[in-house]
């Protein structure tokens, strides 16, 4: 078996009528469109699903690493609950224009339908515009007669909490939470492993042949969450620690500001995944120093069970449930 190590992915770039150039300006990312609004760092979504950029198993794709080694890069647990199945999806994402007032099914709408996981998922805001802002959940309990009137008269935005953000804020969006991110942000997002949006209102836009995008209005319905919610998330960052952000079914995520050094033990339950939204790192097994740059979303698999980080960083921490 060829040893495992850290693994890091080729992006997969997404175009978007609402995306910008951030994933170049900001996280240096070779962007393909003037109008790139997602990079999908870690996918098995099917028909975008990642492939190996470094190491020995550079051009392997990801699924094929699962069917062969399923226990050593998910963990125990994961592979116990998922087979061959990689749970999460993970993205960097850049909003240079509104994005549609969307909603996504849970996890039982989502296989009755779509043969699909649902699509619970969390924001972390790296960068923000002045101005800028976040539309998660209803400003006040409401029903699906008040949300199908106001989509006739085009009065959606009134329905909706609207949160000015700021670096390093967190929003946790369970299924059913009707949301949009604004303009002017700059995202991390970690989400179970789906493609599953529905769309609600989208500002009239028009793409260059004068296409308006296809909205979901009936099919959200039986999907919404009617009720206000909670979505942003409080917490206290430390150094050299992990600082919990969020802790659901489906995952666990804490920030790392890491400073010079910090040596991690984990058990082989799961796979851990770091974003590096700030800075850059390093990942240290034995005597092998593996590299890596802001912007990067690198894979430990799970069989890798002590190791350091080593640099001046700050990280996203995901480890599957």
């Amino acid at each position: 078996m060829t040893s495992l190590y850290p693994l890091l992915f080729t992006p997969i770039f997404k175009e978007r009528i609402w995306g910008g150039t951030k994933l170049a300006d900001s996280l240096h990312k070779e962007i393909p469109f003037a109008q790139t609004g997602e990079s999908w760092e870690l996918s098995t979504v099917p028909g975008d699903v990642s492939v190996v950029a470094n190491g020995p198993l550079c051009g392997t794709s990801l699924q094929v690493l699962l069917d062969q080694f399923p226990a050593e890069v998910l963990g125990s647990q994961i592979h116990a609950k998922y087979g061959t199945q990689f749970p999460l999806l993970f993205k960097f994402l850049d909003a240079r224009e509104d994005l549609s007032i969307q909603v996504h099914p849970n996890d039982e709408l989502a296989a009755a339908r779509h043969n699909s996981f649902g699509k619970t998922e969390m924001w972390y805001v790296m960068q923000a515009d002045p101005g800028a802002r976040l539309l998660v959940g209803f400003n006040q309990n409401t029903s699906a007669d008040t949300y199908v009137e106001a989509i006739e008269q085009k009065n959606m935005l009134s329905l909706l909490d609207a949160f000015p953000v700021q670096k390093g804020e967190v929003f946790f969006l369970e299924t059913g939470t009707v949301h949009a991110i604004g303009a002017g942000c700059l995202i991390a997002e970690i989400q179970q492993t789906s493609d599953i949006t529905y769309r609600l209102y989208d500002f009239d836009r028009v793409d260059a042949q004068g296409n308006t995008r296809e909205l979901h209005i009936d099919l959200a319905l039986d999907a919404i969450n009617y009720q206000k919610v909670q979505a942003k998330q409080s917490y206290t960052a430390q150094v050299n620690a992990a600082t919990n952000l969020v802790d659901c079914p489906y995952f666990t995520t804490n920030q790392i500001h890491l400073h010079d050094q910090l040596t991690m033990h984990k058990s082989g339950a799961s796979f851990t995944v770091y974003m590096c939204t700030e800075g850059a790192f390093s990942i240290q097994i034995g005597d092998q120093i593996y590299n890596f740059a802001l912007g990067s979303t690198v894979l430990v698999p799970a069989l890798v069970l002590e190791f350091q980080l080593l640099g001046t960083a700050t990280l996203l921490e995901i480890q599957g449930k």
